[in-house]
């Protein structure tokens, strides 16, 4: 067991634990969560956060209710949302169940203006903040990053960055990031602008390892930065793989935690999902090199054509409001 040190429990903007782990990434204590360093901004999370779109999929707000708390009551920290998940709804089960636990988490939601200005950025912010009852986010992330011109449009003139910026300046955030799960080049775009990002979310799976890999092309880059690394869509962003018997549950949430990110955010809908996450979690160790090489050896056949990552390749999981905002047609218009 690590020797680790409880800061203020009481104090959000405190809320962690330091350890004397020599490399400062992990602290884990029998029966509890790993915790991990997000990046250079000194506060410890835990390894697997709750995703907030799921968490807009449970089948009423007393279940979504249960499923915050009792994440929180076995030591999930890290709580993820968006703007625009479920027209709202999913940052407002959010907000509503953290009511009394608010200084208990590690609160992110992300901006999803996608390309419009500033002031639609800092207009959401604001209905965020009502909705998930706080008067400040953790972490503030640009959303969905994932067409060519999406960086450029972020960066330009009065666009999302200077968002962040002011943002951070009036004191409603604390750590800005992005997110994307399209390509990894558009990551690599977003990053060569040099901008202080604290965060980076991206798909990591055991099938992402050998097919367009973020986790080859991307991580080393955020590793090298300081740039905490936020690993999604480990179970592919549907459990196909799973429900398919191609792999376990535990195996591809174990590999993806096995990677050098901060946290690996999984989407939980419903308690038997939770539990079977909270079991992973609490009896985690890392894979060796030499079980995560056999496991993308074993997934290799599976990932030569992308068929677990759709939204490397099509437009599975990419979100209607981004489309719109490019003026591209919706999936229900491209069908034939």
């Amino acid at each position: 067991m690590l020797l680790v040190y409880q800061q203020k429990a009481s104090s959000p903007k405190n809320l962690g634990i330091v350890t004397r782990d020599p490399w400062n990434i992990i602290a884990h204590m029998n029966g509890s969560i790993p915790m991990r360093l997000l990046g250079k901004t000194g506060v410890m999370v835990s390894c697997i956060g709750l995703g907030g779109y799921h968490l807009g999929d449970a089948k009423s707000e007393r279940e979504a209710a249960r499923i915050v708390h009792e994440a929180i009551d076995h030591g999930i920290t890290f709580m993820d949302n968006a703007w625009e998940y479920h027209d709202g709804m999913a940052e407002k089960r959010m907000g509503s169940t953290l009511k009394g636990r608010r200084d208990r988490v590690f609160l992110m939601t992300k901006l999803c203006s996608h390309g419009r200005d500033k002031k639609t950025a800092l207009r959401q912010l604001e209905q965020s903040l009502r909705r998930l009852k706080t008067d400040y986010i953790d972490l503030w992330q640009i959303h969905e990053v994932i067409y060519d011109n999406d960086p450029d449009l972020h960066f330009s003139e009065g666009n999302a960055i200077e968002a962040l910026e002011e943002a951070k300046r009036q004191g409603k955030i604390r750590f800005t990031g992005f997110t994307g799960h399209k390509d990894p080049e558009i990551h690599l775009k977003m990053l060569a602008h040099n901008y202080p990002f604290d965060t980076c979310q991206l798909p990591l799976n055991c099938f992402d390892g050998s097919f367009r890999s973020f986790e080859q092309r991307v991580l080393p880059e955020l590793n090298a930065r300081g740039i905490a690394a936020i690993g999604m869509k480990s179970m592919s962003g549907d459990g196909d793989p799973v429900k398919r018997r191609v792999v376990t549950a535990s195996d591809m949430l174990r590999y993806a935690m096995s990677l050098p990110v901060a946290t690996t955010v999984s989407g939980i809908d419903s308690l038997k999902v939770l539990r079977q996450n909270l079991r992973i979690a609490l009896d985690f160790k890392p894979m060796s090199a030499a079980e995560m090489n056999q496991l993308r050896q074993q997934c290799l056949k599976f990932a030569a054509d992308g068929r677990f990552e759709l939204y490397k390749t099509s437009l599975a999981q990419d979100g209607p409001p981004g489309r719109k905002q490019h003026g591209f047609p919706s999936e229900e218009e491209l069908a034939v």
